[in-house]
């Protein structure tokens, strides 16, 4: 298998071809330095047998951004900490050096002077000086207000006002970054061509008139510039560049701002080899407010999407070349291997679902492939949250968080295959017991097949097909078009429901008439859209309905409570939903609660709740999806221990990740 061979980059020998690309995740300590969170995240993957690691956006400087950093000598031993733990398997350490497009020095006085003048406001409300404690207040709010002005401004117009000095200063900075980790035992420097340095090198971007301005070879000089000082302050370090590429959209407008074209690109990895790089890494350049035109969601890209620019700097440079982006599959890595396309694979959001993708490779067996769905992940990095996968209980979690063998080998029930129950199944046959899962439908998967409906979702069916492929090979007996009965629960030493939901129709006049149905109908294929279709709730279910209706060439009109739709919805996917309802001229009412439905689903009575206008709306069929409430399980007489999980766990019903961790820590803890 191509994957499981060593690759040789600079004085590295890399066990294998798969690599661990940088992703922000959020782990790291307040300082920016590594803690056991971040730790143990990347042990794990170092235990499943990536052979490289990457660590994103590591700050040379204090900023005040939640990123790791490596701006301080005292920060040395944690990342010499986990570079010795990586190193234990065989996994090589790089950080991507990063430096953002503002004048981080300058920010992060303001909000410093704004802290302390916040600071000063308290203690004078304590000591009751309400004039001085009103003063400094305000004083921070001004303070924290220009900060962030400032911050808009740079971030649009840094890159061409910076000063020589201070771009010399972010060198230095880049530089001594590089030899703090190359004392902490790191194996690699991976140059972030994005942020700061992509932006000098855009056409579209850097506005200079001065040396790193202008022409091609002024716009490169910068980064080329900073490569010589890694090498020249890290000797031993293997360098990496990330070369991201402005590319364009299917309706030609260019995909990212700070990069290069193509042509200019593919001759700056030409310069960057002969600068002493060691591998590059083809990427899509950001810049664009949007993180899913660098991280896409399913459905909206080709798979392998970035690897035709891959591919081209692969024919123009004789050093490693690795590639990201939707390469879903160890199948899409092997063909592009084989191919001869690139010399590294990142498996990014896959190592996040699955860390043990070497492992499982090299023995053959299943493995969870990602859904590409952005909603633990990306959304979490935009969010400022911890990231995580949808798929995967124990991510940021690993240190406590495991599969543990358990005591004595017991018979557990679980009844429902929904995504709850399936996990709940699979881990409880890890830990050693004996499984019966009931299911009354013939069919695994519970709400998931309804959700891989929609345009761009049926790559959710992967979490299901998971389980077909794994749950076979474990102790666990599937019991399809059965409901088990209270006798078959009190035989077994556990039982755990995961009975899930179903849709809920509001109580509302009409609710009951001929043409009214719900969304799960829709989605079922138990009815069909026709005509002008007005859909109740616009909330996830409620909007992918509506685009499914369209897919059926139904007009559609949603009507909402809350004060817009789509809530909760990844930003990454939010923008494909709004294009297609305006390709589409959907009507969408907002703050608006429906009174009425009447004659037979053919004419909807609303209230718009800000001015209490009254809306009526004249239709060929209403489609319910105000949401769903969960199942209940008849255990009345049930001897046997239950645990709950997925939507009949909690009182409120379960997202797909909800639904994971309830079935794994229900089954965790029999």
């Amino acid at each position: 298998m191509r994957l499981l061979e060593e690759l040789k980059v600079g004085n590295l020998t890399l066990k294998n071809r798969i690599m661990f690309p940088p992703l922000t995740t959020g782990y790291e300590e307040r300082d920016g330095s590594i803690g056991e969170r971040s730790f143990h995240f990347y042990e794990r993957l170092a235990k499943g047998g990536v052979s490289y690691i990457v660590i994103g956006d590591v700050a040379p400087v204090n900023t005040a951004s939640p990123t790791p950093k490596l701006c301080d000598d005292r920060q040395i031993p944690t990342f010499q900490k986990l570079a010795d733990a990586l190193h234990a398997y065989d996994c090589k350490l790089a950080l991507q050096i990063f430096h953002p497009e503002y004048d981080v020095p300058g920010v992060g006085r303001m909000i410093m002077g704004s802290r302390m003048a916040a600071m000063e406001g308290q203690k004078a409300k304590e000591q009751g000086d309400m004039a001085a404690f009103g003063a400094k207040m305000a004083e921070a709010k001004k303070l924290s207000d220009e900060a962030y002005a400032k911050l808009h401004h740079d971030m649009q117009h840094f890159v061409s006002e910076a000063t020589i000095k201070q771009l010399d200063d972010i060198k230095e900075a880049i530089a001594q970054c590089a030899r703090r980790a190359m004392e902490a035992g790191v194996d690699a420097i991976e140059v972030h061509g994005d942020r700061l340095l992509g932006s000098l090198c855009s056409p579209i971007l850097n506005h200079r008139e001065d040396q790193y301005g202008g022409s091609f070879e002024n716009r490169i000089r910068y980064a080329l510039e900073v490569v010589a000082a890694i090498k020249a302050a890290a000797p031993s370090l293997m360098i990496e560049y990330k070369l991201p590429f402005i590319t364009k959209n299917a309706d030609g407008s260019n995909r990212g701002k700070g990069g290069l074209f193509e042509e200019e690109g593919i001759e700056f990895a030409k310069c960057l080899e002969a600068a002493g790089v060691d591998m590059i890494q083809a990427a899509q350049a950001n810049h664009t407010g949007n993180m899913g035109d660098t991280i896409p969601p399913m459905g909206t890209v080709p798979y392998n999407w970035t690897l035709p620019i891959a591919r081209k700097v692969k024919e123009a440079v004789h050093i490693p070349v690795a590639t990201v982006g939707r390469v879903v599959t160890v199948a899409n890595g092997e063909t592009i291997l084989a191919d001869g396309d690139a010399d590294m694979i990142g498996y990014g959001r896959s190592l996040l679902c699955d860390p043990d993708i070497a492992l499982k490779a090299a023995k053959g067996e299943p493995i969870r492939e990602c859904l590409n769905c952005n909603k633990g992940c990306v959304d979490a990095i935009q969010s400022r949250r911890y990231i995580s996968c949808v798929l995967n209980a124990e991510n940021g979690d690993e240190a406590t968080i495991s599969i543990r063998p358990a005591d004595a080998k017991k018979q557990v029930v679980v009844i429902g295959a929904g995504i709850a129950g399936l996990e709940a199944a699979r881990v409880a046959a890890l830990r050693g017991h004996h499984v019966d899962l009931y299911e009354k439908e013939d069919h695994i998967g519970g709400q998931i097949i309804l959700a891989s409906k929609p345009p761009r979702k049926d790559e959710i069916l992967r979490s299901i097909q998971y389980y077909e492929k794994i749950l076979p090979s474990l102790d666990v007996s599937v019991h399809l078009n059965t409901e088990c009965t209270k006798d078959e629960m009190n035989r077994a030493d556990a039982v755990i429901c995961a009975v899930g939901a179903h849709d809920f129709l509001l109580p509302i006049p009409g609710a009951d008439g001929s043409g009214v149905v719900s969304s799960w109908d829709i989605l079922s294929g138990k009815a069909e859209g026709k005509g002008h279709c007005v859909v109740i709730g616009g909330g996830l279910v409620g909007t992918e309905t509506a685009e499914y209706l369209l897919k059926q060439g139904c007009q559609v009109t949603i009507v909402e409570m809350l004060d817009k739709i789509a809530n909760g919805e990844s930003a990454t996917i939010l923008p494909h939903i709004q294009a297609d309802f305006a390709a589409h001229q959907v009507k969408q009412y907002v703050n608006t609660k429906v009174s009425s439905i009447e004659e037979a689903g053919k004419l909807v009575k609303a209230v718009q709740t800000s001015d209490n206008a009254e809306i009526t709306i004249s239709c060929d069929m209403v489609v319910m999806a105000a949401g769903s409430v969960k199942n209940h399980l008849d255990v009345d007489g049930v001897t046997a221990p239950i645990w709950y999980a997925g939507d009949c766990s909690g009182e409120r019903t379960a997202a797909i990740a909800e639904a994971v961790r309830s079935g794994y820590a229900a089954a965790n803890e029999i």
